[in-house]
């Protein structure tokens, strides 16, 4: 059984992924400092797979700790990178936490699994790194443009050490870069799901928390661009097919499947959604009615994006399998099951 060390997997998508990993026949291991998490999710992950996984309550930022977890556990055999900050608005107010975050914990992390001959990484990259695409949907070889925030600047900054690393003589490291869209949904049994810290940052969880009453209104952010209906395009791909690819990802790092060092998929749906498709299916799935308006733009935000998912079906064997509408059912399931802890 081989082991996979997790960070951030006590996350929305780390979760996810963890609870992935064992179902595959995996070990994972999770780091978590529980900046952006919940201890909830772990007692929802065991209740799922009814074993514990074994939790590290340190940051990646920290090599010293890093290390005693690599020396404790000392048979990983690859690791897949989640841990980051994640939200475009607040990366705008505050573009230094996150390079230090994000970057900062990546070379750590570097560093250490070198120093334990841990020479399988799966990166959790962005389809931000793109920038404002010329031209829709975005392969793997679609030119990355200029970052629309600082989030995405990470991104494609962590993308280009992997990558220099990786052209190092001396080198064995061997990355799967996961360019991702947009994660909805909760896991089939709502144990687990998006447990956004405060106010929400994304989409759904902003329209579940509206629908159950927890916020008074859902905001548009911009109702004006060059698009079906004037809202963001977004591809949005639910949270456990995401997860799967992962565990794909792995075994083709464990078996050496890829010619190259350095390998990167999309991973979509390959079809764009407006918001306001996404608000109406919600309405129509979950038969409540939403109360929103239409606000400003906001900083950061491209106006349409979706993938073109084909390399991820021919190098992975992945596709997507959930529904849009299905997912947010999922979504809505995982706020009522909230509402009853």
């Amino acid at each position: 059984m081989s082991k996979i060390l997790v960070t951030g997997g006590a996350g929305y998508i780390g979760s996810h992924a963890v609870v992935a990993l064992q179902q595959a026949g995996y070990q994972p291991v999770i780091v978590d400092n529980f900046s952006n998490s919940e201890e909830s999710a772990l007692a929802g992950i065991e209740s799922i797979l009814g074993v514990k996984v074994p939790t590290y309550r340190i940051d990646c930022a920290d090599a010293t700790a890093l290390r005693g977890v690599f020396e404790t556990e000392n048979d990983i055999q690859g690791v897949i990178h989640f841990a980051a900050y994640k939200a475009v608005g607040e990366s705008v107010a505050k573009p230094l936490m996150y390079f230090q975050n994000n970057v900062g914990s990546l070379l750590t992390l570097l560093g250490v699994m070198a120093e334990f001959k841990v020479h399988n990484l799966v990166f959790s990259s962005s389809c931000t790194v793109y920038g404002i695409p010329d031209a829709l949907p975005v392969t793997e070889n679609t030119p990355t443009k200029p970052a629309s925030s600082p989030y995405g600047r990470t991104k494609q900054m962590c993308e280009d050490v992997v990558r220099d690393v990786s052209a190092a003589p001396t080198n064995e490291l061997h990355t799967i870069l996961l360019r991702y869209f947009n994660p909805i949904g909760a896991h089939e049994s709502a144990k687990i799901g998006e447990l956004p810290l405060g106010v929400p940052n994304n989409l759904v969880p902003f329209i579940t928390q509206t629908a159950a009453g927890i916020r008074e209104q859902l905001t548009i952010n911009g109702g004006d661009y060059d698009t079906v209906d004037g809202t963001n395009i977004r591809d949005y791909i639910h949270v456990v097919d995401l997860a799967k690819a992962h565990v794909v990802a792995v075994q083709r790092l464990l078996d050496r499947k890829g010619s190259e060092t350095v390998e990167t998929f999309n991973v979509g749906t390959g079809h764009g959604n407006s918001v306001l498709e996404v608000v109406q299916t919600f309405e129509r799935v979950s038969g409540q009615k939403l109360n929103y308006r239409i606000g400003p733009r906001r900083a950061g935000d491209v106006p349409a994006i979706y993938a073109d998912a084909t390399k991820a079906a021919e190098g992975l064997g992945f596709k997507t399998e959930t529904s849009l509408a299905d997912s947010l059912a999922s979504a809505w399931k995982w706020q009522q099951a909230l509402a009853k802890k």
